[in-house]
């Protein structure tokens, strides 16, 4: 089969296609055919050597895939079954979705039924697993309260809005570049801020008190601005790490967080996105009540310029690779 292999961390170049052998499942694994894979930041972080993992190398990266059964002996599904998968070490602990055909645990396969494309199906799992469970596990987020996303027009920035939305919140999103503005106003964010790195003062222009709840997607850098944007007993979950920072030096708790202001994160596995959530949201998807946030989508040929974008931070949305 066809695969990308990362011969070693680095720009890349270090993407490569290669002809590699079909993997067989080990015990209590199955074979997925991907027919698309969405591109995710924790990839860009093991390219580059930044993310701390059990990586080896040469090695194929992805921590999620779309696709159909190839072969599965416990016989859970039918061959044949559409199904996505995530984390659970995908990419990191042992070859990923970044091929042709993928061996993931049977625990970690979660089946759906669409008529959407690939590239569509492609761009959901992770991100709406990691917006879902961000909301619901990271802030108990509840219909009426206030959100704010912070990295608002990345794939799970704008998924999170998505859901915030279809749960009647009120979805306070920020962007850096103000040409983006009007693509999270489609996704229905009642207010867009310019991220200017002040946002809290903003955000307490049109709800005085701060915000119920907030996802941070930006990481460390803006995380103490996005704390000053939420209300006493209103909850910051740390989420994601766009700008590849996530530790606090010499973190002082009682300096650094404001009074009476919760900090908590969310990291997921498939296991935290229920299949019916995920099926209900493709099927609002295809009936035009829900968004999928997509940028764009390439053929694994064009990995490297994948990779090239999604480094950049300029798309809006998730990039998905059709193999």
């Amino acid at each position: 089969m066809r695969a990308v292999v990362l011969s070693s961390p680095g720009g890349v170049e270090q993407l490569q296609i290669r002809d590699v052998p079909l993997p067989q499942p080990a015990p209590g694994q199955l074979r997925i055919k991907v027919k698309a894979f969405g591109l995710n930041r924790s990839e860009l972080h093991t390219r580059l050597g930044l993310a701390e993992s059990d990586v080896t190398f040469p090695h194929i990266l992805g921590i999620e895939a779309a696709g159909v059964i190839d072969e599965d002996p416990s016989g859970t599904f039918p061959i044949g079954q559409q199904v996505a998968t995530m984390m659970g070490g995908m990419g990191r602990s042992y070859d990923g979705g970044y091929a042709e055909y993928t061996c993931v645990p049977v625990g970690q396969v979660i089946a759906f039924e669409s008529e959407l494309p690939w590239d569509v199906l492609g761009a959901i799992p992770e991100m709406l697993q990691t917006a879902y469970g961000s909301l619901t596990v990271g802030l108990d987020a509840q219909p009426g309260q206030s959100l704010l996303i912070r990295g608002g027009t990345s794939s799970v920035g704008m998924a999170a809005a998505v859901l915030g939305h279809r749960l009647g919140m009120r979805v306070l999103s920020t962007t850096r570049n103000p040409t983006k503005a009007e693509a999270l106003t489609q996704l229905g964010v009642d207010h867009v801020l310019i991220d200017n790195g002040k946002v809290a003062e903003q955000v307490r222009a049109i709800l005085p008190d701060g915000v119920d709840g907030a996802i941070e997607l930006i990481g460390t850098p803006t995380l103490p601005d996005t704390l000053l944007a939420t209300r006493v007993h209103g909850t910051v979950c740390f989420t994601g790490m766009l700008s590849n920072e996530w530790t606090v030096p010499d973190f002082y708790p009682i300096a650094y967080l404001p009074r009476g202001v919760r900090l908590t994160g969310y990291a997921g596995e498939a296991a935290d996105l229920p299949a019916q959530i995920l099926q209900g949201f493709l099927d609002d998807v295809a009936l035009g009540s829900a968004v999928a946030p997509l940028d764009q989508a390439f053929s694994m040929d064009q990995i490297q310029d994948a990779h090239r974008l999604m480094e950049s931070g300029q798309a809006t949305g998730k990039l998905v690779v059709l193999p």
